[in-house]
Order: C-alpha cells, then sequence, then structure tokens
C-alpha cells in the first residue's frame, strides 16, 4: 500500500514527528511519499516552484491512500488542499490527529476535511491498525 503522507513541513518539530511517523509506517511494511524528503523551494523561482508543486500532485495521483496529520488549532493549508485534491481523484482519507483541541465545539476538524475522511485516528498505533485492516479487505 502506497500512502502520501499530508503532514505541514514547516518547522523542526513538524519536521521531527513526520519523519518519525514515515518511519513507523515504513517498518511496518507501508511505501510512504513524504514531501519534506524531496526538493525544497531554493531559488524563489517559478519554474522551480512548479516543478516541486508537481512533484506533489503525481505523488497524490499515484498514491493508494492519502494519510493527513490533522494537528493544530487549524489544518494546514497545504495539508488541506493535498486532502481536496486528493478526494477530487478519489483517493480514500485517514487522519492523524494527536492533538486534543478541535475546531469547534462539534467538529474534530473543519467539515469539509473530516467529512470525507473514513477515520481520524487519535495514535499512530490506531493509524497503523487501521491501514492494516485496510490492507486486509483490500486482498479479501
Amino acid at each position: 500500500m502506497k500512502i502520501f503522507l499530508a503532514a505541514p513541513l514547516f518547522s523542526e518539530a513538524e519536521r521531527d514527528y513526520n519523519a518519525k511517523t514515515a518511519k513507523t509506517l515504513r517498518e511496518n511494511g507501508f511505501e510512504v511519499w513524504l514531501a519534506q524528503e524531496t526538493q525544497f523551494i531554493q531559488h524563489d523561482a517559478h519554474k522551480e516552484k512548479k516543478m516541486i508543486y508537481d512533484g506533489d500532485i503525481q505523488a497524490l495521483k499515484t498514491s493508494d491512500i492519502v494519510v493527513a496529520v490533522l494537528d493544530g488549532v487549524d489544518v494546514d493549508t497545504g495539508v488541506a488542499y493535498e486532502m481536496g485534491y486528493a478526494k477530487a481523484l478519489g483517493k480514500p482519507l485517514i487522519g492523524l490527529k494527536t492533538d486534543h483541541r478541535t475546531f469547534s465545539r462539534i467538529e474534530e476538524v473543519n467539515l469539509m476535511l473530516e467529512a470525507p475522511t473514513i477515520k481520524i485516528c487519535k495514535t499512530i498505533n490506531d493509524l497503523i491498525d487501521t491501514l492494516n485492516k485496510m490492507k486486509q479487505q483490500e486482498t479479501r
């Protein structure tokens, strides 16, 4: 199962968490694509930005599933975009939200992200269990 790991990557803490999550997924037999492991903007050139964007979109298209890190007061805008694009492609979405803060008293995250998400997992172990169940159903 090829996973597109949609996650914010703008702080050291975010990148460390993403790397830990990707490592755990890989140790459990999943193939993971993680943006922070690809090229970053170096020269602020439009051509370079377009190349990075195109790589991200290609990775979404070739993934089997999107796992989105939903921590924070509000979901990262890039993650939200990737979730919407993936949904338009018909990709299943699973959230990973270890942060106990909610978007509102009736929403875990913004309903436009929560509604199309199969499940919002609270721990990496819950995520692994959910993905393994999906993989088992896939092979039946």
